[in-house]
Formats: structure tokens, C-alpha cells, sequence
């Protein structure tokens, strides 16, 4: 059993209350993580605001905070093989995933630091004269940083990377499910030399750890993934502080295959935006609508490249599909999908845990032929390997079905006809669109949704705004004292 602390305060801290982890690869207990309590993240954000007003921090220019941030970038690099599979064995994700992903996390460090010395106010030319005025723009606090489990390391980049390049401190909410990577993370900040208290790593379950940190009266920002039913609980909570809050929650996102598509990039596109990361993966493309006249020959080609996948034990260089994260995902996928059959929808091919493997938390990647979106399967976030496909005749009735949905984060559409692409996703409403690929991202490119997806965002240049407030400083250059303010002029 491996023994994870808590970080806070450049400290690695036992902490009072702990809980065990399974491996989802056998389901058997391997490590033990510290559950916060309300003290315990009290002092997680005591170190944060110490660190934001009165350590070495507070005097960094934002070309020393940058060079930190590149600093740390360099160190996963240097680890990322290390942090992947302990994500790997945590989560159930696949170690060849995982470690692509740690290393690629560091560009999203190297990005913001070389955003940190360009945060700029401006001269602004006012109307009154002898006044000098201009804005700067100033860290907004401590910040609180609460990522899910599915990709902590990238999800938690996407917040801590822009929030230190604005010269803030940090509180790290990891996921109570699968935090082992970001605790080896809290090492790699030890070595590239952030003062004590910059960033602080915890974990722990909503009540009391969730609450208690996006209730504090000193967190002055809450950057959020997961789904809607905790945002719900997080907004709740900053009406006692009114901290800042963004969301970026959950999706059940459309694919549109037109027949004009080339169809083996098309399914090549579903593949991966559903049975890759073992569909558990926010952005899944799990609601594929798919021209008529080509209907039956991409449900046959998913069929045969669905026997195909190898499922097994995500260490292993030769796996394409891994276990589910938690036993719970897979009786959900059991239940959804037999109602959703009992519903009139057909299987054609999976719904059931492979017969090859006795233990762990596997679920065989499934396709359902849907005959409209009242299905259960088509209306559930799965977080598993699980398609649910429909027909459609027309563009606009494809848009129309498209948009039928409480959710707007991601979709896809697979077309050769430009000008269809241009029409198609203009009327699409979420937040991300790729035409003729799939779960792409960058640190340039911002994401998130619309609709009960969030409407904030992350990566890309502005956001590094979202973690400053604007200061506006007045200056009398008049060599006259100021006008008595009885005495009209």
C-alpha cells in the first residue's frame, strides 16, 4: 500500500481522517490519501493567502513567476512517464495515454509562463485635464482549484498554470477518486522552488473538503470541472464569500456523419471520441447522428472495429480500452443500457463486461441503435465506452437533433462539403467544434461550453485575465493644489 499526504505549505502533511483507493485494473485496495477536514483546509488557505501577501512571492516580478512555471513544465517532462502511471493505476486510464498526456500537460506551463510578463493595463485618455490615469491589473486572490478525476493532470493546468502566471496562490481540490498523480505533482512544485504556500494540494470528499473550500471567506476565485449537480452546491457555497466563479461541467456531445464524409475518417473520429480514455472523457462523442443512406454501413464498421479493440490491463503497451474508473460506472452502464433496449433501442455489439477478464472494472465498447432521443442511453452522460447512434434525413434536421439537449460543451461533424461545415457548426451551440477530426486541444485554443455545459472558459490568452481584477490609479500632475470642492469654477 502506498501512503499519500496532503500538501500544504511546501509541507507534506498526514492528514487526520484517510481512505483507501482500489485499482480498478483488479478492483484491490493499493494506496491510502488523506481526507481533508474543514481545519485541515482552513490551513490550505491560511498558506495560500501568507504566501499571496506576505512571503518572497509577493516581491516576484511576473518574468520570475514565468520562469518558475517553465521550470515546473520541464520537470513533468522529465517525469511525465512516473505521473502517467500513477495515474494509470489509479484512474484505469491507459498508461499510454496517461503519459502522452503528462508530457503534453507541460506545454500548458510553458504557454502561461510566457503569458506572465505580458499582462498589460493600459493609459486611458481621460476627459478631465491635469489627471494621469491608468489601469494595472492585479492577482485576485486565492484561488481554488477543483478538478474530477478523469484528467487531473490537464484539468488542473488548465487553472494553476494561468492563476500563478497572474501572480495568485493556489488551493488544489484533487478528485477524492484517483489523486495519486497530482500528489506526486506537489513534489515536482517542491523541487522547481515555489515558496511555501504558492500551491497547496488537497483532497478529501465534498462534505466536508468541498464546502469548506469554496465556502472560505478568503478564496476569492473557484475554478471548477465536474458535473452540474456539484455546481449547483459550489455556487450555493460562494454566496457566503461572492468569490468568482467558472464551471466547465459535464456533455453528451453530437457527432454528425454526412454522407459526403470520407466515412473511415468518420468512424476513425467516432472511435476515438468514444471508445478512447475508455469514453470517459468529458467531451465523448456519444450522441452520433448519422446521414440515412450510409446508416447501416457505419453501424457495421464500428461493429467490426469494436471486435477489434483489445481490453485489458491499462499498463500494457498492447491495450486499447481499460477498465471503467469505478464498479459504479459499470452497474450504471448495465442498467441504462437494459432499459434503454426495454425502451426499443437494439444492441449491436457489447453492453456487458468481457468474459476473458474475472476481476477489475471493465465494460466491452458498446454500440446501440437508437430510434429517437428519448432513449435513456441517449439523454445519460455515460462516462464509459457506450454509442448511442440515430438516423437523420436532412441538415436541418441533424442541427435540429444536435441541439436537442441540455448540454453544449463539444461536437463533431464529418463532412467534405465546405460550406455545409461553415453552415453546420455556425448553428450548432456548443462551446467546441471539430469538422473531420476529434479531441483535439491545445493550450492556444480556449474550451467550454454553453447551455448546462458552463459558459466559462480555459487554455487560450484571455483567460489569464479572468485571474486578475483591474485597478484604476488617478493622478493629479496639476502643479495647482486641488480645487476646494465648495467653490464652483
Amino acid at each position: 500500500m502506498q501512503i499519500f499526504n496532503h500538501y500544504i505549505n511546501g509541507q507534506f502533511r498526514a492528514g487526520t481522517e484517510q481512505f483507501e483507493s482500489l485499482n480498478p485494473a483488479n478492483g484491490k485496495p493499493w494506496a491510502t490519501f488523506p481526507a481533508a477536514t474543514e481545519h485541515e483546509v482552513n490551513q490550505a488557505v491560511e498558506a495560500a493567502e501568507n504566501a499571496l501577501f506576505n512571503s518572497e512571492w509577493t516581491h516576484y516580478t511576473a518574468t520570475q513567476r514565468g520562469k518558475l512555471l517553465r521550470k515546473l513544465g520541464d520537470l513533468i517532462v522529465e517525469y511525465a512517464n512516473e505521473l502517467g502511471d500513477l495515474e494509470t493505476t489509479d484512474s484505469g486510464k491507459l498508461a499510454r495515454e496517461t503519459r502522452a498526456q503528462s508530457a503534453y500537460v507541460a506545454d500548458y506551463y510553458h504557454y502561461y509562463a510566457g503569458l506572465a510578463d505580458k499582462i498589460q493595463g493600459q493609459v486611458i485618455p481621460i476627459d478631465k485635464p491635469d489627471l494621469h490615469v491608468f489601469t494595472t491589473r492585479e492577482p485576485i486572490g486565492v484561488v481554488a482549484a477543483i478538478v474530477p478525476w478523469n484528467a487531473q493532470m490537464f484539468l488542473s493546468a488548465t487553472k494553476i498554470a494561468p492563476a500563478l502566471a497572474a501572480g495568485n496562490t493556489v488551493v488544489v481540490k484533487a478528485s477524492e477518486q484517483a489523486p495519486a498523480a497530482m500528489f506526486k505533482f506537489a513534489e515536482l512544485i517542491d523541487q522547481a522552488g515555489f515558496p511555501p504556500g504558492v500551491i497547496n494540494i488537497i483532497t478529501g470528499f465534498g462534505e466536508p473538503c468541498g464546502r469548506a473550500l469554496t465556502a472560505h471567506p478568503k478564496v476569492a476565485r473557484v475554478a471548477f470541472t465536474g458535473g452540474p449537480e456539484t455546481a449547483r452546491h459550489i455556487v450555493r457555497n460562494t454566496a457566503a464569500n461572492f468569490a468568482h466563479v467558472s464551471l466547465e461541467l459535464g456533455g453528451k456531445s453530437p457527432m454528425i456523419i454526412f454522407e459526403d464524409a470520407d466515412l473511415e475518417g468518420a468512424v476513425n473520429g467516432i472511435i476515438a471520441g468514444n471508445y478512447g480514455a475508455s469514453g470517459q472523457s468529458c467531451v465523448a462523442g456519444s450522441r452520433v447522428f448519422i446521414q440515412s443512406s450510409i446508416y447501416d454501413d457505419i453501424l457495421e464498421r464500428i461493429k467490426q472495429r469494436a471486435a477489434e479493440i483489445v481490453i485489458g490491463d491499462p499498463l500494457a503497451e498492447h491495450t486499447q480500452v481499460g477498465p471503467l474508473a469505478t464498479t459504479a460506472q459499470v452497474e450504471r452502464c448495465e442498467r441504462v443500457i437494459a432499459n434503454s433496449i426495454e425502451q426499443g433501442a437494439s444492441l449491436i455489439c457489447g453492453g456487458k463486461r468481457p468474459s476473458h477478464l474475472s476481476e477489475g472494472w471493465y465494460f466491452e465498447p458498446t454500440l446501440l441503435s437508437c430510434p429517437d432521443q428519448s432513449i435513456e442511453s441517449v439523454r445519460t452522460e455515460f462516462f464509459a465506452p457506450v454509442i448511442s447512434a440515430l438516423k437523420f434525413d436532412t441538415e436541418e434536421q441533424a442541427i435540429a437533433m444536435a441541439n436537442d439537449s441540455q448540454f453544449g460543451l463539444g461536437a463533431g461533424v464529418f463532412t467534405e462539403n465546405l460550406a455545409r461545415a461553415h453552415r453546420v457548426t455556425k448553428q450548432i451551440r456548443s462551446g467546441i467544434i471539430w469538422v473531420n477530426t476529434y479531441r483535439a486541444i491545445s493550450p492556444l485554443a480556449p474550451f467550454g461550453g454553453f447551455k448546462q455545459s458552463g459558459g466559462s472558459r480555459e487554455a487560450g490568452i484571455d483567460v489569464i485575465y479572468d485571474y486578475t481584477r483591474t485597478k484604476t490609479t488617478w493622478i493629479n500632475t496639476s502643479k495647482q493644489p486641488m480645487a476646494n470642492p465648495f467653490v464652483m469654477q
